[in-house]
């Protein structure tokens, strides 16, 4: 079989995009939604079709040359191994179901080509990212799901509101595109490649210094894309767009990529302990912060970001314990089960009336659909991270990463994961009492939910309960697959005995436990929420844009300001307009001159006459 064939998988949800943004609109409504569906779908039946090319070290596929510059050459080739083959079979597969639930969320949609079309993009560009042989390609995806993003969260953009949430999310996330940007040009610098595969080769004559710029510059960039700290404002506004573009930004795509991109590059950035030490600090302290920011939201989407926010962090965590294969493992179930509780969010909001606030819901576990509880359900215990579903194997892996690290930052890092563990469980069991228990609060009547929002739900659900089988741990007789899998990719190998990791699994069973029993005995019968600078401080994101607006925005607006009516008005428009203005009087003293008047005339030309004679006469007498 051609190896270019591979092209096919980023290539038909670009055909897609390009025939929606064309065509679109002048097609029945119909043609337009399944060629979106269909193009998604074609890209996972190709990567499954093609999956044995990712076996021992991949297959490189070559287009042809993108860029050729002195002795530098850059093609356009893709990358299909044993690291982009399970990632691009969890993209496609997820975005094929997200698809069809938009199909049903957007119904009414009047703009329905457009919002198609960049979900097409969307997943091309993602692709790039995932299946990128040098960093060229991996930058060029990068941007796309920037600029995707910033079309889908904003894709209401009548409502001000939306408008400015995509202009956040494109503006905070371009600047970690410039210390990517940068760790890209030093790289090339260093190697005269962008290639992936030879860069890791050369990493070993870095020097240490250089290696530790190159990490911190690679994880700035990652935290803008994945909404880690200290960009992660806006990841929460961006639940401004549709359901479904949050499923797919915040499940499959966009905030999985920085995680990516170091897993990509592991073989660098672990040459340096020290950012290898920052990028677990980063991860655990972001996984702290938006899980108790989580316990104060009360809309159901924000509930989901900040834990989408905070399960990244655990990511980031296990890339900087040496596992990547702990990192991946949470990235696909995560996948699974986030994707599955935001479109069964989607439903909720829908059944609801477009009510999103969580302290105004109630009741839907009698009222709703039986299956919606249970696919939400299913999801919670995945997400808090219930015994045996694959939230619970996941994230007990990249504890046990950062406790068998001994060190006392990684023990430190441990605990914040652990307590991190504990207020997971108590936000999603909040989330899900003030939701399903009690009363109807603040909606009169059930509202229909299309068959196509229902559904796609169920594969999701199972998918996130059975994740674990991924990597399941050979202290419950599984045989770590996706780690045998990665082979070398797959980082260090984590060397506990089972009487430790029974220890630490008890450990993450009673933290689930305790955090259901406190969520039950305040939120099963709803009393009314606490209301107290400390909640409103939580609500708010610590305040985080608060002090983004004074430390970053005030500081650029008044220097902004002293630009433009001090220097640019004040120095350059009045030297410009007093010599313009100047000018205009000589220009009106001459014009007097013409008069008209022969008695002018010859007055002038008398007094010419007796300056040149006067002149004459002087050169004389010299």
């Amino acid at each position: 079989m051609n190896q270019t064939l591979l092209f096919l998988i980023p290539l038909l949800p670009l055909a897609c995009a390009v025939a929606n943004m064309l065509f679109g609109m002048r097609l029945p409504r119909l043609f337009a939604e399944t060629l979106a569906v269909c193009g998604v779908a074609a890209s996972f039946l190709l990567t499954v079709l093609f999956w044995s090319y990712a076996d021992g070290d991949g297959t490189r596929a070559v287009l042809g040359t993108w860029l050729a510059a002195g002795e530098a050459t850059i093609p356009f080739a893709l990358q299909f191994d044993a690291l982009s083959a399970p990632m691009t079979l969890m993209v496609t597969g997820v975005a094929t179901l997200i698809h069809l639930y938009a199909v049903g969320y957007m119904h009414e949609e009047e703009d329905y080509a457009r919002f198609f079309g960049l979900l097409n993009l969307f997943v091309f560009a993602m692709l790039a990212i995932v299946l990128a042989d040098n960093l060229l390609v991996l930058f060029l995806g990068w941007e796309g799901v920037g600029l995707c993003s910033y079309g889908l969260i904003g894709f209401w953009y009548q409502k001000t509101g939306n408008a400015r949430a995509g202009t956040k999310a494109f503006l905070v996330t371009r600047v970690g595109d410039v210390f990517l940007a940068a760790a890209l040009l030093w790289l090339f610098a260093l190697t005269g490649t962008l290639s992936i595969g030879a860069i890791n080769a050369q990493a070993a004559g870095f020097a240490p210094a250089v290696l530790t710029g190159l990490t911190v510059l690679l994880l700035l960039g990652a935290c803008g894309k994945s909404a880690q700290l200290p960009l992660m404002t806006w990841l929460a506004d961006a639940m401004a767009g549709p359901t479904p573009v949050s499923a797919l930004i915040h499940a499959a795509t966009m905030v999985t990529a920085g995680v990516y991109l170091l897993c990509r590059l592991f073989p660098l950035v672990s040459l340096s302990p020290a950012g290898m030490a920052a990028i677990a600090v980063v991860g655990a302290v972001t996984a702290l912060y938006a899980a108790t920011c989580a316990l104060a939201q009360r809309e159901i989407k924000r509930v989901l970001a900040y834990s989408t926010m905070s399960q990244v962090g655990y990511m980031f965590l296990a890339v900087g314990a040496g596992s990547v294969a702990g990192a991946m493992a949470h990235l696909l179930t995560h996948a699974f089960f986030k994707a599955a509780l935001f479109m069964a969010a989607g439903c909720i909001i829908h059944l609801a009336g477009d009510e999103n606030d969580i302290l105004r819901m109630g009741g839907l576990a009698r009222r709703g659909p039986r299956q919606l509880f249970l696919v939400f359900l299913a999801g919670a215990l995945c997400l808090a991270g219930a015994p045996l579903t694959g939230g619970f194997f996941s994230k007990d892996a990249i504890l046990l990463a950062a406790y068998t690290q001994g060190t006392p930052l990684f023990l430190l890092l441990w605990g914040a994961g652990l307590l991190t563990a504990l207020l997971t469980a108590l936000y999603t069991f909040r989330l899900v009492y003030l939701v399903f228990a009690g009363e109807p609060r603040g909606y009169s009547h059930l509202h229909d939910l299309p068959q196509l929002m229902r559904w796609p739900l169920w594969p999701l659900a199972l998918l996130g309960l059975l994740g674990g089988l991924l990597n399941l741990p050979a202290l419950v007789g599984g045989g770590e697959w996706l780690r045998h899998r990665l082979g070398a990719l797959a980082g260090r190998e984590i060397a506990a005995t089972h009487g430790t990791e029974w220890a630490l699994a008890g450990l993450a069973t009673g933290l689930v436990l305790l955090g259901w029993g406190a969520a039950r005995w305040r939120y099963a019968r709803f009393r009314g929420e606490w209301d107290n600078p400390g909640s409103r401080f939580l609500l708010h994101g610590w305040g985080a844009d608060a002090a983004v607006d004074l430390l970053v925005v005030r500081p650029f607006t008044a220097i902004a300001g002293l630009c433009a009516l001090g220097i640019d008005r004040a120095l350059v428009d009045a030297t410009l307009d007093g010599l313009a203005r100047q000018t205009t009087a000589c220009g009106e003293r001459l014009r007097r001159l013409t008069s008209g008047h022969v008695s002018t005339y010859l007055a002038g030309f008398i007094w010419g006459f007796l300056i040149i004679l006067g002149w004459f006469l002087l050169a004389l007498v010299r």
